[in-house]
This record gives C-alpha cells, sequence and structure tokens, in this order.
C-alpha cells in the first residue's frame, strides 16, 4: 500500500489488528468502527489533493463500514478502500462474519461476497488480491490509485490463527547468513518473526513465521528461503 501511494498520502485506518499498521506508516486515523472510509470521504470533500488509502477488516467492514462506502460512492470520492479479509472477526475472539459461510454455531449459512456487495452499491472498480503476492497486490493498488472515483481493493488471505486451526500448514523461512547483507529491509517490513542480530549483522527468523513467504519477496540478495524437509 505505501509502496504505491507514498510517505505522502493519507491513510485512515479502522479498529482492528491491522491498526498495527501504524508501525509500517499505514494507519494514521482511528477513531471507531467504520470511521476509515467516512474520514477518508471527508478529507476529499474538505479539498485534501493528497492520495488517500483507508484500510478496514472484512467483519468492521460488515459492521459499520457498508454505509460509509455507499455514501463514498454516491458522493464520487476519489479515494481507494482497502478491506482486509482475514475471513474472521480476529481481535474479539474469532467469531464468523457474513463473507465465511457458516454461523457462530457451525452451522452453514450464506457467504457473502465482498467483491459482489462492493459492486452491488456502485464501485466502478473492485479487485481481489492474495496479499501474500506482492506484485500482484502492487498492480491492483496501482491501478486504484489511478481510478477517479471511489476503488475497492479487498486483500483475501485468511488469519493465521484460524488457518493453523482449519488445516492451513505452510513451510517456514530462514535466513542464510552467508547471503545476507544486513540492509534490513526484511524486518522494516515489520513480520514480528523477523529480527536482527546486530552483533553478526545478519537477519534471524524466528519460530514464529507463518510461512507466507513476503520477506523471501522483499530480499534482494536471494538470502531467504524456505526450510529444507
Amino acid at each position: 500500500m505505501k509502496k504505491v501511494f507514498g510517505k505522502d498520502a493519507i491513510y485512515p485506518s479502522d479498529i482492528g489488528c491491522y491498526t498495527l499498521g501504524i508501525q509500517s506508516g499505514t494507519v494514521e486515523t482511528t477513531l471507531c468502527m467504520g470511521s476509515s472510509i467516512s474520514i477518508a470521504s471527508g478529507l476529499y470533500h474538505a479539498g485534501e489533493k493528497r492520495p488517500i488509502c483507508c484500510s478496514i477488516g472484512d467483519s468492521t467492514f460488515f459492521h459499520t463500514g457498508m454505509n460509509s462506502l455507499l455514501n463514498a460512492i454516491f458522493n464520487k470520492a476519489n479515494i481507494t478502500v482497502t478491506i482486509l479479509d482475514n475471513r474472521i472477526t480476529a481481535m474479539t475472539g474469532h467469531q464468523p462474519n457474513p463473507g465465511v459461510g457458516f454461523t457462530v454455531t457451525g452451522e452453514p449459512t450464506v457467504e457473502v461476497s465482498l467483491a459482489d456487495l462492493c459492486k452491488a452499491m456502485g464501485a466502478g472498480f473492485v479487485t481481489v488480491v492474495d496479499p501474500y503476492e506482492l506484485e500482484e497486490t502492487q498492480e491492483a493498488f496501482k491501478a486504484a490509485k489511478e481510478f477517479e472515483g471511489t476503488a475497492v481493493v479487498i486483500a483475501k488471505q485468511p488469519c493465521v490463527i484460524s488457518g493453523k486451526r482449519s488445516g492451513i500448514r505452510r513451510v517456514p523461512y530462514i535466513v542464510d547468513p552467508e547471503k545476507c547483507e544486513g540492509c534490513k529491509q526484511c524486518v522494516k517490513f515489520g513480520c514480528p518473526a523477523i529480527e536482527f542480530d546486530e552483533e553478526n549483522k545478519y537477519a534471524i527468523i524466528t519460530s514464529l513465521c507463518s510461512g507466507c513467504g513476503v520477506c523471501a519477496q522483499i530480499c534482494k540478495f536471494e538470502a531467504i528461503k524456505e526450510v529444507k524437509r
């Protein structure tokens, strides 16, 4: 997001796990549930000329973000709305939401498509990306930034915790100290699994690694590889 929109853009956000994005500079407001889109739209209509890219989780969007998006589209706000779809209400205990296809008791129910919902509201630009694929995600944000009107980017990947509970297992990654140049780009990414050994001047990936592989895509020295089984 920040790589495309830049440090001069404005990043309204919401209440959820993604509030941790403050460490990467992509969270500048956290007022109340659903406020990210309303603030973004309000800033645009107040005359703000800088790019505006807001973020909101899937559960918060279903709870109280839909009306804000509809209002932004109706009033032609030139903003990008990022919906972070982790397929669960992670922050408050992993309760299901209307987009997952089952109730709190585990019964099958209707699975509401975020993309179809946004299109039904009139959004002229709606795309779904896998945030673990950096190039694909960056291209989506570039297209959203160039779009005139309210653009919606849906980043879809299950929460790491609920994913493991459902049986998703990925191979973790490791740093080759012989190839690591100590540039700290992987550390700056903000992953809690990555630390830096100041004494030996190379990065270390701890047991917290979930195997997303984003750090390997960031490393230009090819020093990060999957652990060999």
